[in-house]
């Protein structure tokens, strides 16, 4: 770990990207293939790899009870270097004596971080953790802080630590990352370019693919001027996620690559009967099923200008309902049948990844689509088994939930402006967001946000954001963390732009209460600085210039619209994205 810290430290004290590349792969050539393979995991800010189950689940409080420990320091004094640093790492390695500790290697620290990882209780947790620190010397230390906490901070993205593999062992950047996409695994991916075999990765089913993004188009005028046919579907209000499907076993991803399939019990039996192994992509919704009397929802034939059935389809089977019934689903790990009969879901289809044994992202959206209806066609869905509470077999069907639906998510081809415009009235009379506008050659681009995908929304200016301290609240909520400060980006930091109150309801309040209270990093009495995971969209009426946030803007009337636990810290909003909307404001 010397070593590694010591690249780390001459990582972050340059800006040049090429400089950061080279140091990378200067450090991988000087360690055995092993040793660089766990170094490349840690130097992409995580303990594990991306396709690993594994979570430390050691929060930032008890990382920095520790250090306080063993450092000796008082709860005053570790606040007041913190302030400093912004930075629990950092901390560590001020604040921690070198008393010439012999200590850690790299190899060391994985096999502790996998024995806290598998260790129940917080208190085995937090012996190994106290082990580990105290073992390692003061640089060590604070990039093994940073490592369990998620964030290296050194300016180091993934992209870099790919660039440094292919630099290091020879192979190509693409090959790098195709490697290392298809398994999930940056250090497996060394290893693999270390023996000159970056080509013979496969695809590793059950560790999730990035999810192509799409970027806000003005208007139905700006979204065509990109490409001049478009693909256009309902843009849902629900939970983005892959769904991986091989041989009866399925697993559910969301959009921040964490496994939800326990939170939607009955999904995996509707997305098992397919006949080939396959990676879907689409929206989880809360969805009203029709009557049974209701027409069959017309083929997805793409034609357009959209006939008035085409634009009803969806609402012939069902319609999807607001997000918020859908987040009572959300984070459970027990789904009741009664919520399940009370709260229905439906899997959305609108892509596919990978089928039969061939990974389909470098195809054109229009051949996905096809190989997706067929897909969907040839499904043969086995009946589900139906459970009473008790765990038995229930012969009285009105006792169980309903089957879950796949549903292919209807699209339509649009090359005007007015079918635009038609699709999206349409579009939110029956409940939805918008549209979602694709180009029809489009590739599917894992993790990326370009313009070949769009989505059009009209509706009051929100943003996403990260909360970064929470305050007790007054009145009712004396004693409630309820005051949210949040932040949009601005470059590699987090700039304050407001702070909400209003928004959740009291049971999302307690259960965030929880969170915040295990996941504080600088407690200043009445407000917790708080660790920056958090996402929120916000709404507000309008923005003004103000010196009393970070951002130099302020949002009058902001109020939550939703949590965001779909989205990663890193895809909040940022600071040009806020100045756009004050500009347009004006």
């Amino acid at each position: 770990m010397r070593k590694l810290a010591a690249a780390c430290e001459r990582i972050a004290s340059t800006s040049k990207k090429l400089e950061k590349t080279a140091i990378v792969a200067e450090y991988f050539q000087s360690r055995t293939p092993e040793e660089a393979s766990v170094s490349a995991v840690f130097l992409s800010g995580r303990p594990f790899p991306v396709w690993e189950e594994a979570t430390l689940q050691v929060g930032g409080r008890l990382l920095w009870r520790l250090v306080a420990e063993l450092a000796d320091k008082s709860e005053d004094e570790l606040t007041s270097v913190y302030r400093k640093y912004g930075d629990l790492g950092a901390v560590a390695g001020e604040v921690l004596p070198d008393r010439g500790q012999s200590g850690v290697g790299v190899l060391e620290a994985r096999a502790t971080f996998r024995q806290i990882a598998s260790a129940r209780g917080a208190a085995p947790k937090e012996a190994l953790a106290r082990q580990l620190l105290a073992r390692a010397t003061p640089l060590e230390a604070k990039y093994l802080v940073k490592i369990m906490t998620g964030d290296l901070r050194i300016g180091l993205k993934e992209s870099l630590v790919e660039e440094g593999i292919a630099k290091a062992c020879g192979g190509t950047l693409a090959e790098v990352q195709r490697a290392n996409m298809l398994l999930g695994d940056i250090g497996e991916s060394l290893l693999l370019g270390a023996a000159g075999k970056l080509t013979e990765a496969k695809m590793r089913l059950f560790h999730p693919l990035g999810f192509m993004l799409a970027s806000p188009a003005e208007s139905a005028e700006d979204a065509l001027s990109y490409f001049p046919e478009a693909l256009v579907e309902d843009k849902f209000d629900g939970i983005r996620a892959q769904a991986h499907c091989s041989g009866g076993e399925v697993r559910i991803f969301s959009r921040t690559r964490d496994e939800i399939t326990e939170s939607f019990p009955e999904l995996p039996d509707a997305l098992a009967g397919f006949q080939q192994d396959a990676i879907l992509d689409g929206e989880i919704v809360a969805w009203r099923v029709a009557p049974a009397s209701s027409p069959a929802i017309p083929p997805n034939d793409q034609t357009h200008p959209p006939s008035q059935s085409q634009l009803d389809a969806s609402a012939i089977l069902g319609r999807a309902l607001p997000f918020s019934a859908l987040q009572q689903r959300l984070g459970r790990k027990k789904v009741s049948d009664e919520l399940m009969r009370r709260l229905p879901v439906a899997f959305l289809a609108f892509d596919v990844l990978y089928a039969g044994g061939e990974l389909l992202i470098d195809r054109p959206l229009r051949e996905r689509s096809e190989i997706l209806d067929r897909l969907l066609a040839e499904r043969k869905p086995g009946r589900a088994r139906i459970l009473a509470p008790q765990g038995k077999l229930a012969f009285d069907e009105s006792e169980a939930p309903a089957p879950a639906k796949v549903l292919r998510a209807p699209a339509f081809r649009a090359n005007s402006a007015t079918d635009l415009d038609k699709l999206f009235d349409a579009s939110q009379a029956r409940g939805n967001e918008g549209l979602m506008i694709k180009d029809p050659a489009s590739p599917y681009t894992p993790g990326r946000r370009g313009k070949s995908w769009l989505k059009l929304k009209r509706e009051l200016a929100t943003l996403d954001v990260v909360v970064t301290a929470v305050e007790y609240g007054h009145g009712k909520r004396v004693g409630v963390l309820s005051d949210y400060t949040f932040a949009v980006w601005d470059g590699d930091r987090l700039a304050n732009i407001g702070k909400a109150y209003s928004g959740l309801t009291d049971a999302e309040i307690a259960e965030m209460g929880k969170w915040f209270l295990e996941h504080t990093v600088e407690d200043q009495g009445f407000r917790l600085v708080v660790e920056p995971k958090v996402v929120l969209e916000v709404a507000f009426n309008n923005m003004m210039r103000s010196d009393r946030h970070a951002s130099g803007l302020a949002l009058r009337f902001p109020r939550i619209v939703r949590l965001r636990p779909d989205k990663l810290p890193e895809e909040a909003d940022t600071i040009e994205r806020a100045r756009e909307i004050y500009e347009k404001q004006k």
